[in-house]
């Protein structure tokens, strides 16, 4: 079936759901955005007044039901977004604390909940530790970091997976040399993860077309990592991973707060280049995973130095050493500096990791398990 006429029966489905206070059909009401239809997988929002967040979960479910009932659709992530008029905010400001769910932060401080994150459980996976591979900004080879962290640990003997929770810029797949194909599902109706060079992976970049743009709002961001541990066979409780190394998206935003909140983090590795500003953004990371106690594991000088492949001379391109230093001033342990090398740039673009620089990598593979083994006893 053309990728076209399949979202038309999307859309179709979506038309016989109406929004209970106008009694228009969703799709007329202009209330479905950011629609994918790709390899059988169909994501989108449902944009609500913030007010209305907790009795529109049953539209929300209504929804996803609708469209898998749709013939060659197999799986359906739907979120609950915002959609904030002058009307609604000045309705949010003056209601009462019962019109909207209320959760606390770590802070103590009290923020509502209009789209129904809390409802959803803090997850028990089968998988001894996860760790999030983080950034405060992108462009500091994040992935490339958590792409190799991870097969690194593999190759060290442990049952690792990769989420690459990098909503909008999934590159698992290509640094690992494998297919954008969408993953199986097993009787239960989970994602049956893919795997290569010794690691289950799952990444939104198996769903959708590699060109197409995430255009989403951060509700359905959360949603779609939440499901994506949820509804994934990582393992079982006796067969459970050993590690579950996550790439996140840049910044300190929704799908930090997600990982957070939900799953039992065991650590974070942040990920800064030496230029002043990407070390202010790190710091960023770095108070964001303390104000929600996770702890730190360490930070990585990434491009630390750049060596001539033709006359050996060094040279500094973005600084050196701002890393380590700002670890220091953080009383965080410092991983290790990692090269600008056009070897790890091409053998991350052919999809295969840890040829480049694998000794550095095999090191910082150790130290966190050194990190973990140190948290079990």
């Amino acid at each position: 079936m053309m990728k076209k006429a399949l979202k038309t029966k999307v859309e179709n489905a979506l038309r016989k759901i109406h929004d209970p206070e106008s009694g228009q059909d969703i799709i007329s009401a202009g209330m479905v955005s950011g629609l994918q239809v790709a390899n059988g997988r169909a994501l989108f929002a449902i944009e609500v007044d913030p007010a209305r967040g907790n009795e529109m979960e049953s539209l929300r479910q209504q929804s996803e039901q609708a469209v898998k009932s749709v013939r060659g659709i197999k799986h359906v992530t739907a979120a609950l977004t915002a959609r904030r008029t002058e009307q609604s905010a000045a309705a949010a400001s003056s209601a009462a604390p019962s019109s909207a769910s209320s959760v606390t932060s770590s802070n103590g401080a009290a923020h509502a909940d209009p789209h129904g994150m809390e409802k959803n459980p803090r997850l028990s996976l089968p998988i001894k530790h996860i760790i999030a591979v983080a950034s405060g900004k992108g462009g500091v080879g994040k992935s490339t970091i958590a792409v190799n962290l991870a097969v690194a640990l593999a190759e060290a003997g442990y049952k690792t997976g990769l989420l690459d929770a990098d909503i909008y810029g999934p590159s698992a797949p290509r640094m690992l040399g494998l297919p954008n194909e969408k993953p199986d599902l097993n009787d239960q109706k989970q994602l049956i993860p893919h795997e290569a060079h010794g690691l289950k992976v799952m990444s939104i970049g198996f769903m959708i077309e590699e060109e197409k743009p995430m255009i989403w709002r951060g509700p359905m961001v959360q949603s779609a990592i939440y499901q994506m541990l949820r509804d994934v066979v990582w393992g079982k409780q006796d067969d459970m991973l050993d590690i579950l190394v996550v790439d996140m998206p840049p910044g300190t935003g929704d799908a930090q707060l997600t990982m957070a909140q939900k799953v039992p983090l065991s650590g974070a590795v942040i990920v800064s280049t030496p230029q002043d500003i990407a070390l202010l953004d790190a710091r960023r990371g770095l108070a964001m995973f303390e104000k929600v106690d996770v702890p730190v594991i360490g930070m990585i000088e990434n491009m630390s130095t750049f060596k001539c492949p033709h006359c050996d001379h060094e040279s500094h391109i973005f600084g050196h050493g701002g890393a380590k230093e700002e670890a220091a001033n953080l009383h965080c342990d410092f991983l290790c500096e990692i090269p600008l090398t056009l070897d790890i740039r091409e053998q991350s673009d052919a999809g295969n990791p840890v040829l480049a620089q694998g000794a550095v990598f095999k090191s910082v593979a150790q130290k966190v398990a050194d990190y973990l083994r140190d948290k079990d006893e």
